[in-house]
């Protein structure tokens, strides 16, 4: 009795677990559409702001939300991160992700802006940019961009279902980060926004 007793409790926190995953990037999802539709912000042209309905998103798969083992890069030095443009921003190689996606092990690299390290709104930020095997098909193929903040610990949860595109995969204006070729994930990480269609 006792067994079937917490199975069924553990059934119903995973389940709860589930819908409180998916409102979490429901919202997510919501709020780019608005910030995106809002001429204010949106990273559209004048042509894809008129057509803009919303974003095309991967089915959110908890499958893709990740706790990951979190290693501090100890002594890395500043470099010059490679864009889409002549610009070349300074990051800092903050620490890698170690997880796993259908048993097979990954690794990340993440970083750390420099310029927004050193400002008070941005001091815990980090970024996180890969490609994966969607690219150039179902998704952007100059890769995609996850937001992190410093971890308390050596854990971290990433969570693909908030791969968001660069700016550059809108606007030919914009100047973006491109990732590294250590960044580059052998499997398809079907989450996240997929590649856009609209007007540059």
């Amino acid at each position: 009795m006792k067994t079937t007793i917490t199975c069924l409790l553990l059934l119903i926190g995973i389940s709860v677990f589930s819908q409180t995953h998916h409102q979490e990037i429901e919202g997510f999802q919501k709020e780019l559409n608005t910030e995106f539709s809002n001429p204010a912000e949106s990273p559209l042209t004048d042509q894809g702001l008129t057509e803009f309905k919303e974003l095309n998103f991967f089915t959110i798969d908890e499958k893709y939300r990740v706790e990951a083992k979190f290693v501090r890069t100890e002594d890395a030095v500043p470099f010059k991160m490679k864009t889409t443009t002549s610009r070349l921003p300074t990051y800092v190689k903050y620490g890698e992700a170690i997880f796993e996606i259908d048993g097979v092990e990954y690794k990340l690299s993440i970083y750390q802006s420099v310029r927004l390290s050193q400002t008070l709104e941005h001091e815990n930020y980090l970024f996180l940019p890969f490609t994966d095997l969607t690219n150039g098909e179902e998704s952007y193929i100059g890769g995609r961009f996850i937001d992190l903040s410093i971890p308390n610990g050596n854990t971290m949860v990433i969570d693909f279902n908030k791969a968001y595109n660069p700016y550059c995969a809108y606007n030919h204006k914009y100047s973006c980060p491109i990732p590294p070729d250590e960044n580059h994930l052998e499997v398809k990480i079907k989450a996240g926004v997929k590649a856009y269609a609209g007007s540059h």
